[in-house]
């Protein structure tokens, strides 16, 4: 990929310092919900202590590490590993770099058992193997972790030389609850990351997508974040709540089509990059959006394929193929 004038710094992400074949042995230091109020959904924020092991001061906000769960699956196979996104940020949540957070989200449906035909009437409680056990664990458990994993979706070095433009659905606002930390909030007082702390002053814009208000996560946090920082916005977007008027809320990209006047400055400014982390094809809205409204130069590199067609005549596969993120919007979807 060319890189270009504008495009940022990263920090060099140390990974793979854990193998999930030897995975290091980690403790739950806290577990508690995140969402707002009563959700059908079941989301945890979950923060483990890694010190003494390899993962000690090495995982940086925007990465992910791994679970891997002891036991094995319905075939007698090990579990596989599963990555989850650090919701906290560089210096951990002390301060230290020793203790790493997550937001879990329990994985619960009903479905045919793929590893199980015998149970294939379409009414099998399925519980997720991992985000289930995770989530039961109480303070002082041992957690196997691998990682991190990730070098791509971090802060620059500098942050305070971009505009920032967060894009989240559900459980992707995890990376950004740790971004978010290292911007405006900063070490706890009394640790060695404070004193080398300065806030940023940078624009710095969220969207967070969910399909009800309760399962809005950290929300009480991210109120209070924007009534005390000027320069930072938060913005819940609501799909499913039905309007005054028939139909339904937007999704985080028809949001920002419907604002893209006031965020153009921003948008239009060389300084600025845009993060969105969430379920894949939420990228689709995002990408269509900007190169509509004329703004996607800076952020997306289109085949020549589809140059010269309208961009609000590209089909999804279309996107899919033949768009790609430059260094200046990052991406991770799941």
């Amino acid at each position: 990929m060319t890189v270009h004038l504008h495009d940022p710094a990263l920090p060099d992400a140390r990974m793979h310092l854990v193998a999930p074949g030897s995975p290091a042995i980690g403790r739950i230091v806290s577990s508690e919900s995140c969402i707002r109020g009563k959700s059908a959904s079941f989301v945890r924020h979950i923060s483990i202590d890694v010190s003494g092991t390899p993962l000690e001061g090495q995982c940086l906000a925007g990465q992910s590490f791994g679970v891997c769960v002891p036991g094995t699956d319905s075939k007698g196979r090990p579990h596989k590993v599963r990555l989850y996104s650090l919701a906290s940020p560089s210096y951990g949540e002390d301060g230290n770099g020793r203790v790493i957070s997550t937001t879990c989200k329990r994985s619960i449906e009903e479905r045919t058992d793929e590893d199980n035909p015998a149970r294939g009437d379409g009414h099998v409680l399925i519980l997720g193997a991992c985000s289930n056990w995770l989530s039961d664990l109480s303070v002082g458990a041992e957690v196997p972790v691998s990682g991190p994993n990730g070098k791509r979706f971090l802060l620059p070095v500098d942050p305070a030389a971009h505009d920032y433009l967060f894009v989240a659905t559900g459980t992707g606002i995890a990376p950004f609850r740790g971004m978010l930390h290292e911007l405006l909030v900063g070490p706890p007082a009394g640790t060695p990351a404070r004193d080398r702390w300065t806030p940023c002053l940078s624009r710095i814009q969220l969207v967070m997508g969910a399909p009800y208000r309760t399962d809005l996560l950290y929300d009480p946090w991210l109120n209070e974040l924007a009534r005390r920082h000027p320069n930072f916005s938060y913005h819940p977007v609501i799909s499913r709540e039905p309007l005054p008027a028939p139909g339904h809320g937007p999704h985080v990209h028809h949001f920002i089509d419907a604002r893209i006047g006031a965020l153009r400055p921003m948008l239009d400014s060389p300084r600025c990059l845009i993060y969105a982390c969430g379920l894949a094809g939420m990228q689709l809205g995002i990408f269509r959006t900007l190169a509509t409204a004329g703004l996607g130069s800076g952020y997306l590199g289109v085949h020549d394929e589809i140059a010269a067609v309208d961009p609000a005549d590209w089909t999804e596969e279309q996107i899919k193929r033949r768009v790609r993120p430059t260094h200046r919007c990052m991406l991770e979807v799941y």
